[in-house]
């Protein structure tokens, strides 16, 4: 085999691409988590208004409604999405919609853990959507809006009915800030700080419609309520979650980084600005991927791609087979790892072999098109038999 050519000149500028905790905003430093309310109590006035800011901040840059409440709940995206789950649950059938591993996780939990009878499991293989028009209005729904793991999003909420009976339960995490939510089809929304904010782990966010509210105050579920998940007292749902006074303590320079985040994301134009980052960043994937016969996307039908989540597959023109082929992405992503070119690209550990680019908004689309070279790279030093 002929050697590969020397290595492309141009790295990133930042190497980050790890899916999350993702990319710090451009031009961070910890000198920004100076002003952090550190060795105070979060429930002191100082720390309850820097909760405050983080929900009023949020509501206005993601356009949620004023009667549309926000919670800042513990254990990330993961404890947001189990809170509703828990606490709403029960009440009649639910849909579950799985297409990759978040997905499969929440029907673990309500068929295994809350052990629910009616409920539906409408699935897909990673890289495709279920059919979203199977969803039966009467029911509760339970899906994620663009899944982190497969790539795949869902393209609009048009299969949500308007006069639905039952409730949306949404895991936005890797959408939130990257993709237009429309609330009005929505009534229960999480994600966590670490996604496309780049914000720091361990704290989720929680927003519920009135809908949401309706149902928690007038559905008390069979099962024990852990603390950590109790968002009623007395039929009434605790207003403090939604007004800064968190369930358990918060990490104060989380908080400070958060706000540091929503504050650049205000300053460089808001949501709009933020989603044409991240579809800047699928749009150079795109081009390169068009023009590269060995990889191709997971998600074939480009209406489902997600800009954040961007999983990569080696299409039917490589070459490699066998554990050649199924150890290729990893080693890619290890030559790109110690090149100091791209931190945490191989796919993830229950998805197809592949490489997962992160695309959201705190990644420099300059960034992005300077990786791909490097890409192609370390392929050629794979195909080679160098690595």
């Amino acid at each position: 085999m002929n050697a590969v050519t020397a290595p492309p000149t141009n790295k990133p500028a930042r190497p980050f691409f790890s899916s999350g905790p993702c990319a710090k905003r451009p031009g961070w430093s910890p000198s920004a988590l100076s002003d952090a309310a550190l060795g105070r109590s979060h429930r002191a006035s100082i720390g309850k208004a820097k909760l405050g800011a983080v929900i009023d901040q949020t509501r206005e840059i993601l356009g949620i409604p004023d009667d549309w409440r926000i919670g800042i709940v513990p254990a990330s995206d993961t404890g947001a999405v189990e809170m509703a789950l828990w606490s709403l649950l029960g009440a009649r059938g639910v849909d579950m919609l799985a297409w990759e591993s978040f997905g499969k996780g929440w029907v673990t939990d309500v068929l295994k853990q809350l052990k629910l009878d009616d409920a539906r499991v409408l699935e897909a293989d990673y890289g495709a959507l279920p059919d979203l028009t199977q969803t039966d209005p009467a029911r509760d729904i339970v899906f994620t809006w663009n899944g982190t793991t497969s790539g795949v999003q869902v393209p609009n909420a048009d299969w949500i009915a308007d006069d639905r009976t039952g409730l949306t339960i949404c895991d936005a995490t890797s959408a939130a800030f990257a993709m237009d939510l429309p609330w009005e089809k929505l009534d229960v929304v999480t994600w966590s700080w670490q996604k496309v904010l780049g914000g720091e782990a361990a704290h989720g966010m929680l927003v519920l419609s009135p809908r949401a509210v309706e149902r928690l105050e007038n559905y008390t579920p069979p099962w024990p309520m852990p603390k950590i998940f109790r968002l009623t007292k007395g039929g009434k749902l605790i207003d403090g979650v939604f007004n800064g006074e968190t369930i358990n303590t918060p990490s104060m320079l989380c908080v400070e980084d958060a706000l540091d985040a929503l504050a650049w994301s205000q300053n460089i134009g808001g949501l709009p600005a933020m989603i044409a980052r991240s579809e800047a960043n699928l749009a150079a994937v795109e081009s390169w991927v068009e023009q590269t016969p060995w990889i191709a996307f997971l998600a074939e039908d480009k209406a489902l791609r997600s800009s954040t989540s961007i999983c990569l597959k080696l299409s039917d023109a490589c070459p490699l087979t066998g554990d050649d082929r199924a150890s290729a992405p990893k080693r890619i992503s290890t030559l790109l790892d110690k090149e100091g070119v791209a931190h945490d690209i191989n796919g993830y550990r229950d998805a197809p072999p592949g490489l997962r680019l992160w695309g959201g908004a705190t990644v420099e689309p300059e960034d992005m098109a300077a990786l791909l070279p490097w890409i192609d790279w370390a392929y050629a030093k794979v195909l080679a038999g160098e690595v």
